[in-house]
């Protein structure tokens, strides 16, 4: 595997996810091509860039939904897109993710929704899952709304239950599309604060789709920037690095909005 860090490499510091040489296209139509950084362990990394860029798409080629069209997407040393299936699955039992419009089953319960992961891939017994039920929803702010529906519930609430089944098994990883999407500033707020005391109580690293500057500067320490002209990466590093020191004048535009 090829190092994509720079000269100077911190000794503490180690790669989770390396993204190497990746391509993205539907056809002949490439989205982004070149792509080649690192996320670290503990980051609370950000893909960003303008609409249509394609931030999804390559959440979905690192999670595993869809193959490159070129390059490797790195789990520490495993190379997950050339690797057989029982590894594939393996290396996906490490993370979670916390889809945009939240996935939750309508029909179920939270409690039914959080154990339903629980259920499928351990051995646990019922009254085990129940107490990891209700510890999970009270880790993100929802203790005693077992018996909620989603519908019962406010669209931060919602939010914050998805975190919660994406937290069933326990990953090392947590993957977020859009994680503020449709929320009002307060919960927005609120669920960015939850964030950080997941990676900092938990060690959990997280990553996150987001064009949110607030949720971008409060929660991100590393990021990457995906440009629509150019159909690649353009920037890499803190975002308040980048949006106080970036020479790109489209990562400052992006950044500040407009406002130099």
């Amino acid at each position: 595997m090829n190092s994509t860090n720079p000269d100077f490499i911190d000794p503490d510091v180690q790669a989770h996810i390396t993204i190497e040489n990746l391509s993205m296209a539907y056809g002949d139509v490439v989205i982004q091509h070149d792509l080649n950084f690192t996320i670290n362990r503990g980051d609370i990394f950000i893909i960003m860039g303008g609409s249509g860029c394609g931030k999804t798409t390559l959440l979905k080629h690192i999670i595993g939904l869809k193959r490159p069209a070129t390059g490797n997407v790195y789990f520490e040393n495993d190379n997950y897109w050339l690797s057989g299936p029982d590894l594939q699955q393996k290396i996906k039992r490490r993370f979670g993710v916390m889809f945009q419009a939240g996935a939750l089953w309508s029909s179920m319960t939270l409690a039914e929704n959080i154990a339903l992961p629980l259920s499928e891939f351990t051995e646990l017994h019922a009254a085990e899952i129940s107490e990891l039920v209700s510890f999970k929803l009270a880790l993100v702010g929802l203790a005693g709304h077992e018996d909620y529906y989603p519908s019962e519930l406010s669209g931060g609430m919602r939010k914050r239950a998805s975190l919660a089944r994406a937290m069933a098994l326990d990953p090392e990883i947590l993957f977020f599309d859009e994680p503020g999407a449709g929320l009002d500033p307060l919960s927005a707020r609120r669920l960015d604060e939850l964030i950080l005391e997941l990676r900092d109580s938990l060690g959990t690293t997280i990553v996150a789709v987001t064009h949110e500057l607030a949720s971008i500067f409060t929660i991100g320490n590393n990021s990457v920037f995906l440009d629509t002209d150019s159909r690649t990466m353009i920037a890499t590093g803190n975002p308040l690095k980048l949006r106080n020191e970036s020479t790109d004048p489209r990562v400052r535009s992006f950044l500040n909005r407009g406002e130099q």
